[in-house]
């Protein structure tokens, strides 16, 4: 069903301003220490403090993700932990599954998808349990590693169209259990493929009216200097406690996916 209703863009008050100032701090942080785009934060406080409507949400936090990702990934690839042509691979598929998730995005129910969203998000906390990645694991490409790499990115780009997240929350978890990286290597190598999908997704959702252009910029401002502080306290923390950590976030994610997928459940898409 085609949606068209208009988003309801909020009134700049001083709320307006702290909020998001206060939603880029958070997810500045969340975004260093767990290698994501920030927007599984992002989409949920500007719904929350700000009363955006989610698809409104979904479109200003891609463009925040922008300046998150890249502080994220100069930060990460100081400590030699970006794979840089395995995030390429992703971030070519991810620029064109983000064109068809923009496009998809007032056309579709993201219920489903949300419910679909929350039960891969528990299988990965299960399987954070059973697989304790290597900080010496090193990305081994080959053509088959390749093309695996280029569907994941189409996957993601679609995803992160649709719900408004960079796409990390699907990559770092996938890259450490089925590709075999280090967890360091799956996060710094997620946030660079996060920034050209994010930006792919902002030119769609511009051309479509779902972005708050100064929403985004004063939370990517803000995230932009607590990213560094996540990406350091990534290198403190050992592998096993990285895990439970990621687990923990992913539980959080899964219950407000759960809880939004619940309240819209009799609402038309």
């Amino acid at each position: 069903m085609l949606v068209t209703d208009e988003p309801t863009v909020p009134t700049r008050t001083p709320r307006y301003v702290v909020a998001c100032i206060g939603i880029g701090l958070i997810a500045g942080l969340m975004s260093g220490l767990f290698g994501v785009g920030g927007g599984t934060v992002i989409v949920p406080l500007l719904v929350l403090l700000l009363r955006f409507d989610q698809r409104y949400a979904a479109g200003t936090s891609l463009a925040a993700v922008v300046p998150t990702a890249t502080i994220g990934v100069i930060s990460y690839s100081v400590h030699g932990a970006v794979a840089w042509i395995p995030a390429l691979i992703l971030a070519v598929g991810a620029v064109l599954g983000a064109q068809i998730g923009t496009w998809l995005l007032p056309r579709v129910s993201v219920a489903a998808l949300r419910w679909g969203f929350v039960v891969f998000i528990a299988a990965v906390i299960v399987s954070l349990f059973l697989v304790i990645p290597s900080r010496d694991a090193q990305f081994e490409l080959t053509w088959l590693s390749g093309s695996g790499l280029a569907v994941l990115g189409v996957i993601t780009g679609v995803l992160a169209g649709l719900l408004g997240v960079g796409g990390g929350i699907i990559v770092v978890p996938i890259l450490m259990l089925v590709f075999g990286t280090s967890d360091l290597v799956a996060k710094g190598t997620s946030l660079l493929m996060v920034i050209p999908t994010a930006i792919s997704g902002t030119v769609g959702n511009l051309k479509r009216g779902n972005v708050d252009l100064i929403a985004a910029a004063l939370v990517g401002l803000a995230a932009c200097t607590t990213t560094a502080l996540g990406a350091w306290l990534a290198e403190l923390v050992d592998p096993a406690t990285a895990n439970i950590l990621f687990a923990v976030f992913l539980a959080v994610i899964a219950v407000q996916m759960g809880m939004r997928a619940w309240r819209g459940r009799r609402r038309p898409a």
